[in-house]
């Protein structure tokens, strides 16, 4: 789609500021007061702290003991206390923060490998090697973050860099070369997109990213050139791997480095190239991956999440807002808006890429005041990647199909979440922090990517399995304005040894009245449904009561067992208190009914 019009760019491929320049005072004095307050105060904040050192062992130590989070909290909280110093310097323009934003271009400039530890590899499933090799840089992730960083600083504060010495854009121009632009049009990475081999988020961030680079600095019109041309046969192999309805099936989390990096793509090269881009913003397909947040959404903070996103989702910024605009969403829009103003944070103290930020401060005071958005009403299939919601006024439904052999997959055929009056009543745990075993064989290790933390059956002990040969068959879906109604069979997502000739499960909302899961089965094992939720449950005899939210009238168990299960990851506790709760509910014959009221 993209590559068909490599042969039409420009003879001069323009440049892109991500911004306004420091010597543009109205622009940056029209920053709201209270704004302008927090950004300058965090900045002062960040002058009486010194940047971490980081070492070759904290570097090492992801290889010899999977941990990621401390090198990566070293690494990260440079790039922020940077990226506050230059947020502070544009906005009061009094050159105070300039020494200390020099030291800390420099530092960076001087990490021996700007990849993580996590992805330092130079094959896709290769062995992550436990130093930086700086002579082949890794174009990772947050490598062409780190570009994209100190692109965006020299775009923005040229002048005033260069009144202290020309050295310092000269610097950054020199690493960018050796570290990503050589790389980049030098050798291949997995995620450039090669064949039918699958992309996932990789490919869309790092393109982004790679383009912000090139075109926030003095590059020559060969390489925009080639880097353009590279990265058009990389948007259509992230392209390829969505289906038309656009959802995203690494979860609500990872759409934001998925779609709304296409969107970001999109506008560097439409502003570089002009009218040659535009034509993509109607695509039905593009609109549809720009709407797929608003769809998630459930109420407040809270989305419906599988894979390995977690249930509770920052706040949109303005980035969603202009995704919205430019594909003609005025729904997106809205509700990006909406959600925005719900936001305590207006210049993303958390966010590590500086081009948002100036989005933020700039952009975001000229959107719209909206009311706050209430939840989507609407239902939506979702069938490219088995996903089925459905709501009335007082549920919110979702129910997974698909298969075991999607990016960052949990086992989860068939499982259901839902929310009542805008409160989790049946959760879908999400996952812990990343560690080395996250992404490695032992994946199915980890209690929350197993089909036994999730809402659904699973048979003397066997679970599901992963792969995407494991996946929901004879899906059937109807929604009415009376119900809604998703039929799938399940039994394909177990292995042989759970002995299941055939597992359907019948999920029903019936407007204004209550949720319906009709479970029955064919197989030689016995089967418990676990039940997953944050509340804490009281159990009697064909009724299960969640706190004050509602209840579950059983037909067809024996005796429910609680599992009390306490939350101390991080990640976790960042959507759930510190207990979770699963009820084990044991099919007393074949057929096992629950009404949700």
């Amino acid at each position: 789609m993209f590559s068909e019009i490599s042969g039409e760019l420009p003879d001069v491929l323009g440049d892109f500021t991500p911004g306004a320049v420091g010597s543009d005072r109205p622009r940056w004095n029209s920053v709201p007061q209270a704004v302008r307050e927090l950004v300058i105060g965090e900045a002062e904040e960040t002058l009486a702290r010194s940047f971490p050192l980081i070492t070759a062992s904290d570097y090492r130590e992801f290889t010899v003991t999977g941990n990621r989070a401390r090198f990566e909290e070293l690494y990260f909280t440079r790039r922020r206390m940077l990226n506050n110093l230059v947020l502070g310097e544009l906005v009061e323009g009094g050159a105070r923060f300039l020494p200390k934003i020099v030291d800390g271009i420099f530092l960076i400039a001087e990490e021996s490998g700007w990849q993580l530890p996590a992805h330092n590899a130079y094959e896709r499933s290769g062995a992550r090697l436990p130093l930086p090799d700086n002579s082949q840089p890794v174009v990772d992730l947050f490598a062409a973050e780190t570009a994209a960083l100190l692109a965006t600083i020299v775009a923005l504060l040229r002048d005033e860099l260069d009144d202290i010495s020309p050295e310092i854009a000269a610097r950054v121009e020199r690493e960018i070369e050796i570290r990503i632009l050589s790389p980049y049009l030098g050798r291949h990475f997995w995620w450039m997109g090669r064949g039918e081999e699958r992309m996932n988020n990789w490919t869309a961030w790092i393109s982004q990213n790679v383009l912000l680079t090139v075109f926030s600095l003095k590059t020559s019109q060969p390489t925009r050139h080639a880097v353009v041309k590279k990265t058009l046969g990389s948007l259509d192999a992230f392209l390829k791997d969505y289906a038309e309805d656009g959802a995203c099936e690494e979860g609500v989390l990872y759409y934001r480095h998925a779609a709304l990096c296409l969107h970001g793509a999109l506008t560097i090269l439409d502003r570089v190239a002009p009218g040659l881009f535009g034509q993509f913003w109607q695509q039905p397909k593009i609109r549809n991956m720009a709407e797929y947040i608003a769809h998630m959404h459930v109420a407040g903070r809270h989305y419906f999440n599988f894979a390995d996103s977690s249930a509770v989702v920052e706040p949109c910024s303005a980035r969603e807002y202009l995704f919205g605009q430019a594909v003609g969403s005025e729904m997106l829009a809205e509700f990006a808006a909406a959600d925005r103003v719900a936001s305590d944070n207006p210049h993303l103290p958390g966010e590590w890429n500086l081009w948002y930020r100036v989005q933020e401060l700039l952009v975001g005071p000229t959107l719209p005041a909206a009311p706050p958005h209430p939840a989507s009403r609407r239902d939506i299939s979702y069938p490219g990647i088995g996903l089925f919601i459905a709501r009335d006024e007082q549920f919110s439904l979702a129910v997974k199909g698909g298969n075991n052999g999607e990016g960052h997959n949990h086992n989860d055929v068939g499982s259901v979440t839902l929310y009542k009056n805008g409160r989790p009543f049946l959760i879908d745990v999400g996952v812990e922090t990343y560690t080395a075993k996250t992404f490695s064989a032992r994946r199915y290790e980890i209690w929350t990517m197993q089909s036994a933390f999730h809402n659904l059956p699973t048979f003397a002990g066997v679970m599901q399995s992963a792969g995407e040969t494991f996946g929901a068959r004879d899906v059937e879906v109807g929604f009415d304005e009376g119900s809604a109604r998703i039929s799938l069979d399940i039994s394909g997502a177990y292995p042989p040894e759970a002995q299941l000739h055939g597992y359907r499960r019948v999920v029903s909302l019936l407007r204004g009245r209550h949720i319906e899961i009709v479970d029955t089965y064919d197989g030689g094992k016995p089967a418990v449904l676990s039940l997953m939720t944050c509340l804490a449950p009281t159990v009697s005899p064909d009724r299960i009561d969640l706190a004050d939210l509602g209840s579950i009238f059983v037909e067809g168990a024996g005796e429910t067992e609680i599992d009390e299960i306490v939350v101390e990851d991080a990640r976790l506790r960042s959507a759930w208190p510190e207990k979770i709760y699963r009820l084990r509910v044991p099919f007393a014959e074949r057929l096992l009914r629950l009404q949700i009221v």
